[in-house]
C-alpha cells in the first residue's frame, strides 16, 4: 500500500525489532520493542517542496486505510509522526490506578471502548498483553533417577534444543568478529508440544528415553507484564487525536459521566484526576495524562504569569501616575486586545496555543502603551487650563499617528510567523489583538477616562 502512495518516496522494514532510535522513539522507548509479534516502518516522504500538504495532514490522510488492512489481519498499528510533539506516551493516555491489578485491566480496557465511541479518537492501544499460552514442563526427579537420567541433563537438552545459541565459534583468521556456530532443530520439529516432548535423552545405561516419559507437562496462561509509575501499579490506554478537533481536551471533556457507567465490585467507584497521582490505592482512579497533562501544566503557569504581569503593570502605573483609578482604564486595552486574539484565531481556522497565550501576555504590555500615550496626554493638557472634554478629543488626533505606527510594527513583524505551524498562534496573537485593541483602545480609553474624571473638572 505504502508503494502506490504518490507522497512516499521510500520505506525500510524492522521487523522484531526496533528501528533505529530518534527522538520519538526515545520519549516512547521504542528502542525497548522487541519480539516476532512487533515490527516498525520507517516511512520516508517526498521533499516538502514539492508536495502542499504538511506531513501531518499525510498521516491523517493514510491512516483510515492503513487501519483498514490491520483489521484485515488483526493486528495493532499506529501512525507516529517524527518529530512527535511534546515528549509524552500518546497524545491521550489514561492511567488506570487501584488495589486489584485484575479490576484494573477490565476498567482499562472499557476505557478503551469508550475512546473508541469518541469522535476523532484513533490509534487506540493498551500496555496489556493478549492472554498467551504458557507450557510448563515439571521433571519428575524420582522418575528421571529412576531411568538413570540427571533433572539438569533434561534442562540442559531442551535449553539446548529451544534456545537457538551458538555451541562453539567457526575459526576463521579473517573474520573481525567470532561467528558463532549454532545447533538447532529445525522449525517443524519444535514447533508442537508433541515435537518437543518427544526429545530424546541418554540414560547411564545408554538408552534414549523420551523427555515426555521424564516429565510433567501443564498448560497455563503467562504472567502479565505489571506496569509502575512512581510505585504505584498502574494500567496504561493510550489513544491518538484526528480529524477536525485534534486537542485532546475535546476528547476527555464530558468523560467523567461515562466512566461512571462502567460496572464496579460493590463498595468501589471510580474517579478522575488531572494533575498528579492518587494518594492511596484503595479505590479506583482514572488520572488522564499524555498532551493533556502539559497543556493543563503549561496553562496553568502561563495564566499565572499573565496575572503577574498585569499587577506589576498596575503597580507601575500606579507609581508614575499616582492615581489607583487611571491604571484601571488604561488597562481596559488588554480584555479589548482579547477580542482580536479570538476573532484572529477563528477567522485562521486556529487553535488557542501555549504560544497564542504566550502573544497574549506580550500583548498585555503593548496595548497598555498605547493607553499610556493617550492618557499622558490628556493629563498635559488639562495642566494646561484646556477643558476634559477637549484634551481627550485632541489625544486621540494627535496620538493616533505614532499609535498606528508602533502597531504597525508589530503587525509586521509578527506576520514572519504567520505560517509557521508552531509559532503560528503568537503571530495571530499580535496580529489580531493589536489591530483590534488599537482601534478600539483610540476610541474606548479617552471616552473611558472623560466618564470616570469629568466630575474632578467641574
Amino acid at each position: 500500500y505504502l508503494s502506490t502512495r504518490p507522497e512516499v518516496v521510500n520505506y525500510q522494514n524492522y521487523i522484531g525489532t526496533s528501528a533505529p532510535i530518534t527522538f520519538n522513539g526515545l520519549v516512547r522507548h521504542y528502542d525497548l520493542r522487541g519480539g516476532s509479534n512487533m515490527a516498525d516502518i520507517q516511512v520516508n516522504l517526498i521533499d516538502k517542496e514539492k508536495r502542499s500538504a504538511q506531513s501531518h495532514d499525510i498521516a491523517s490522510l493514510l491512516r483510515p486505510d492503513i487501519q483498514k488492512i490491520a483489521a484485515k489481519y488483526n493486528a495493532n498499528v499506529k501512525l507516529v509522526e517524527v518529530p512527535p510533539g511534546p515528549p509524552v506516551l500518546s497524545t491521550i493516555v489514561a492511567e488506570i490506578y487501584g488495589p486489584d491489578y485484575e479490576q484494573q485491566i477490565t476498567v482499562a480496557n472499557e476505557v478503551q471502548n469508550i475512546l473508541k465511541n469518541t469522535d476523532d479518537v484513533v490509534d487506540i492501544d493498551w500496555m496489556v498483553e493478549n492472554d498467551q499460552t504458557e507450557y510448563q514442563f515439571t521433571i519428575n526427579k524420582e522418575k528421571a533417577m529412576l531411568y538413570g537420567v540427571a533433572p539438569q541433563q533434561i534442562a540442559y537438552t531442551m535449553h539446548l534444543a529451544l534456545s537457538d545459541r551458538p555451541v562453539t565459534n567457526l575459526y576463521d583468521e579473517d573474520a573481525v568478529q567470532q561467528i558463532g556456530i549454532v545447533l538447532a532443530l529445525d522449525e517443524k520439529e519444535k514447533s508442537t508440544i508433541q515435537d518437543i516432548s518427544q526429545l530424546k535423552v541418554a540414560s547411564n545405561q545408554g538408552t534414549m528415553v523420551p523427555i515426555a516419559d521424564l516429565v510433567e507437562i501443564s498448560e497455563s496462561i503467562s504472567a502479565k507484564s505489571i506496569y509502575r509509575k512512581n510505585q504505584k501499579r498502574v494500567v496504561y490506554v493510550m489513544a491518538d487525536m484526528a480529524g477536525e478537533l485534534e486537542s485532546p481536551a475535546y476528547a476527555i471533556l464530558g468523560m467523567e459521566e461515562k466512566l461512571k457507567s462502567i460496572p464496579m465490585p460493590e463498595g468501589y467507584s471510580i474517579s478522575e484526576m488531572y494533575l498528579g497521582q492518587p494518594d492511596f490505592e484503595d479505590d479506583y482512579t482514572v488520572k488522564w495524562d499524555g498532551e493533556w497533562q502539559i497543556t493543563l501544566e503549561v496553562f496553568r503557569d502561563l495564566g499565572i504569569a499573565f496575572l503577574g504581569a498585569i499587577i506589576l503593570i498596575y503597580i507601575l502605573i500606579v507609581g508614575w501616575f499616582q492615581n489607583f483609578k487611571a491604571p484601571i482604564v488604561m488597562m481596559v486595552a488588554i480584555p479589548l486586545s482579547l477580542i482580536g486574539i479570538i476573532l484572529g484565531h477563528w477567522i485562521m481556522g486556529a487553535f488557542f496555543t501555549a504560544t497564542s497565550f504566550i502573544g497574549m501576555i506580550a500583548l498585555a504590555g503593548i496595548m497598555v502603551r498605547n493607553s499610556v500615550l493617550l492618557i499622558d496626554f490628556i493629563n498635559l493638557r488639562t495642566a494646561e487650563g484646556v477643558p476634559l472634554k477637549q484634551a481627550a478629543i485632541e489625544a486621540g488626533a494627535v496620538r493616533t499617528t505614532p499609535i498606528l505606527l508602533t502597531a504597525g510594527t508589530v503587525v509586521i513583524g509578527a506576520f514572519v510567523i504567520l505560517f509557521d505551524p508552531i509559532f503560528q498562534g503568537l503571530a495571530i496573537s499580535l496580529m489580531g489583538g493589536t489591530i483590534v485593541s488599537t482601534v478600539l483602545t483610540l476610541l474606548v480609553v479617552p471616552l473611558v477616562y472623560y466618564m470616570i474624571e469629568k466630575k474632578n473638572y467641574k
